[in-house]
């Protein structure tokens, strides 16, 4: 199994978000940031079907998010990629597991966890006392 990760520390956070991809520790403060190492990982797997590629951008996006808005933030990053599946896995400061709330009315937000939910193959969250790790996979044709 191939994988790539990012882990950012409490004493990195002044770092440059343009060496993630490099070797070593790299940080990784953004959905965007994380979408462009998925893209470059993907880019390296040879040609993947759009949807598939459109799926893993957005699970890491709502994965991302929610680490910031729901979760004390980004507290590492990583892509595996292994036989017909690419698993993204978010660490963030919250040991609570993610919650689906039912929408009874209309407001922002609340969609990113069932939209992680519709397109991975598995899911899975790691507790701990000091965070989480969520593990998402979408199945690719490789």
């Amino acid at each position: 199994m191939n994988s790539r990760s990012a882990t950012r520390s409490r004493t990195t956070a002044g770092a440059s978000p343009a060496s993630a991809g490099r070797a070593g520790p790299s940080l990784l403060l953004t959905p965007a940031q994380a979408r462009r190492l998925v893209s470059r990982t993907l880019a390296a797997l040879g040609p993947l079907r759009h949807s598939q590629v459109d799926d893993l951008l957005l699970v890491t996006s709502e994965l991302v998010t929610n680490a910031h808005r729901h979760a004390g933030g980004l507290t590492s990053f990583g892509i595996a990629v292994g036989g017909d599946r690419v698993t993204v896995s978010v660490a963030d400061a919250s040991g609570d597991p993610p919650r689906h709330e039912p929408r009874g009315e209309l407001r922002p937000g609340g969609f990113g966890w069932p939209i992680v939910l519709r397109l991975c193959r598995e899911v899975s969250v790691d507790t701990r006392p000091d965070g989480k790790t969520v593990h998402a996979a979408v199945t690719v044709d490789r």
